[in-house]
């Protein structure tokens, strides 16, 4: 499973904050959602967020849109993968204050926030980790909130004590430190999901569920490591001890995709990373992901896209940071 997971982390480089730091005190109720405007004061505005509330003391509830309430203490980290706009407080029945109205700018991009009634207190960082590549069969597997407890981590106590150091540093200006965010982000954000894989019973479908699949995991694992390979249906189900008509019913039903699909799919996001990087010209991409002409290559990029691989590079060069709505 980490193989193929590791490879999907690589291709849609996640890149994490910490945004606001919170002291709240009951009764309280806040609502929000994150934007891009959160992420500019570490270098980036990224397609694809997701939010994240670390419980550094007290307690709360969270419910996301048309969701239930999940409660949350300190040494916990809530993510939602899918942005949606949420509510937390200590209670959520009370009116809820969007977080903009309250939240002050301080030095190093970190905004700060005082609000409540002056009862039991809850202290939250609040962040996000982002990517430009949005890579569906993940995030299509992934629950609306995923919950994490830090503590309970094999690193917990490092990872904790890291994170809120790291924070401080940036709150004070010194944005080096916004690396050691970064890191530890994505690293919570593998453990979340690792946690989750191990407790999806075992009926359910979905990416993860293919990559926790033995034969399906090695076939996804091989796809991810060698794109450019000529692979068929037939020579992937050989490579994992299977039957052609077995391992494609079984790939289709878990991972929602034909294996050939899924490939061509993953090939456009290898080209993209590729392209955005910006070492290889089109050809030399186009070879790289296991197409024989550069013009084969730019008719699927396109189909994918809606672009051609040069007219998407020069668009990723020159798009300037696009604002978000103020919202959490």
């Amino acid at each position: 499973m980490l193989d193929a997971f590791s490879d999907v982390l690589r291709v849609i480089r996640l890149a994490g904050g910490v945004f606001l730091e919170a002291e709240l005190t009951a009764p309280w109720c806040i609502e929000g959602r994150i934007s891009a405007d959160h992420c500019k004061p570490f270098s980036v505005a990224p397609r694809h967020v997701i939010a994240s509330h670390f419980v550094a003391a007290g307690r709360m509830q969270l419910r996301v849109e048309g969701g239930e309430p999940i409660e949350l203490r300190a040494g916990e980290l809530v993510l939602l993968p899918h942005n949606h706009a949420h509510a937390f407080g200590s209670d959520l029945n009370i009116e809820p204050l969007p977080a903009h109205k309250t939240m002050q700018l301080q030095a190093g991009g970190i905004a700060r926030l005082r609000h409540g009634g002056g009862g039991e207190a809850t202290q939250l960082l609040c962040g996000f980790l982002g990517s430009e590549v949005a890579f569906s069969p993940l995030l299509s597997a992934l629950p609306a909130v995923l919950k994490l407890d830090v503590r309970a981590t094999a690193s917990g106590a490092w990872i904790e004590s890291s994170f809120r150091f790291a924070a401080s540093e940036i709150a004070a200006g010194r944005m080096g430190s916004a690396t050691v965010i970064a890191k530890l982000s994505e690293l919570l954000f593998v453990e979340a999901v690792s946690q989750y894989v191990a407790s999806l019973p075992a009926e359910r479908s979905g990416w993860l569920a293919g990559l926790r699949d033995q034969q399906i995991g090695r076939a996804l694992a091989l796809l991810h490591a060698r794109p450019a390979e000529a692979w068929t249906a037939e020579s992937l189900a050989l490579e994992v001890g299977l039957s052609r008509s077995v391992f494609a019913d079984r790939f289709t039903s878990l991972v929602g995709q034909p294996p050939m699909h899924y490939l061509a799919v993953w090939r456009m996001h290898v080209a993209e990373d590729k392209l955005r990087a910006g070492r290889s010209s089109v050809a030399q991409v186009a070879l790289s992901v296991g197409y024989e002409s550069e013009a084969a290559f730019s008719r699927a990029f396109k189909r994918h896209f809606g672009t051609s691989p040069g007219g998407w590079r020069r668009r990723s060069e020159e798009e300037p940071v696009q604002p978000g709505t103020p919202a959490i």
